[in-house]
């Protein structure tokens, strides 16, 4: 997903989403970002299975008897 920061007001960011829709983001997600930046969303998959495996051992680790 692709968003387009449109302006900044106070602490937000507004960004425009692909839809036409603007949300606000807080600034502190994007420090060095200004107007008319495009910022990639995506979902890191290879992270995401590695911290779920993490987090599976971690219980495991927990529950051992």
């Amino acid at each position: 997903m692709k968003v387009i920061i449109d302006r900044f007001e106070g602490e937000y960011a507004v960004v425009e989403l692909e839809v036409g829709k603007f949300v606000n983001m807080p600034k502190e997600l994007v420090p060095d970002a200004h107007e008319g930046d495009v910022i990639n969303i995506f979902i890191d998959e290879k992270e995401t299975k590695r911290r779920k495996e993490h987090i599976s051992e971690l219980m495991n680790d927990l529950f051992e008897d």
